[in-house]
């Protein structure tokens, strides 16, 4: 990388609390996971997490690569869309819009995630949306919402009704879009996510194959809360902090750097 090109050298370890800084941590190890994954739009999409004890919450710093994301570089804002620290990256709009819309209303959700993964926004342009043909599919069934298309979301009177379709639900399709998770912890976040994400690829592939498809009965779709908080040993039914350790040696093995 050429001078002109470097990062800014940045460390706000000791300028924050020890709780947003594993907050900070965990998010950045959030973003290159997805990098990882293969789920980055290139600088495009985001995931945000709340400052612990306040309104406040991080995002990343626009311009910027999944996989170069740190701790450090996350940009604090508040609700309004104000930095609250000096950084030398701005915030990507539409994606203040989104966030900004979920943190503002759900007060248990810590972390709000939305990709545009080829498969998710496939299985966003059909009409009757995710369909019941995996085991990935009936969790986020479960607790599923639509928001409509309306452009880039840019303008601030689309954040009501975003509000109003999400509402107490942990997953959502944005149609012609994406992808969209809100939970109680980034961990929580990102493991909803990589089920979402999963569905969408076993739709699309079950799709491409031409055959009758098997859709999963409505008695057992029913009942997807209680076995999901049965294999996932939680009782919100999430359980992202089960795989999260093993995901943060993965990071460490493959994309160290996210925890400066």
């Amino acid at each position: 990388m050429t001078a002109a090109h470097a990062l800014p050298s940045l460390n706000l370890k000791d300028q924050v609390s020890a709780a947003e800084w594993r907050t900070r941590v965990d998010l950045a190890a959030c973003y290159r996971l997805i990098a990882l994954y293969g789920w980055d739009d290139l600088i495009f999409t985001h995931i945000s997490a709340k400052v612990p004890g306040t309104e406040d919450f991080l995002i990343n710093p626009y311009g910027l690569m999944f996989h170069e994301i740190s701790a450090s570089s996350l940009v604090k804002i508040d609700l309004a869309g104000n930095k609250l620290m000096d950084s030398p990256f701005d915030i990507n709009p539409a994606g203040y819009t989104i966030h900004s819309a979920v943190h503002e209303v759900r007060q248990d959700v810590a972390c709000v995630l939305h990709i545009h993964t080829a498969a998710g926004i496939a299985v966003s342009a059909q009409k009757q949306g995710l369909l019941p043909l995996s085991q990935q599919s009936l969790f986020v069934l479960a607790s599923l919402a639509y928001h409509g298309y309306e452009g880039v979301a840019l303008h601030h009177e689309e954040k009501a009704r975003l509000q109003h379709d999400l509402g107490e639900k942990n997953f959502m399709i944005l149609p012609n879009h994406g992808l969209l998770t809100a939970a109680a912890s980034i961990a929580d976040a990102f493991l909803m996510m990589f089920t979402l994400q999963r569905a969408c690829e076993i739709q699309v592939m079950a799709q491409s194959g031409g055959a009758e498809l098997i859709h999963i009965p409505r008695q057992i779709l029913d009942g997807a809360q209680a076995m999901l908080a049965g294999v996932m040993k939680s009782p919100t039914g999430m359980g992202g902090a089960l795989p999260w350790p093993a995901l943060l040696r993965k990071l460490d093995q493959q994309m160290p750097g996210y925890a400066e």
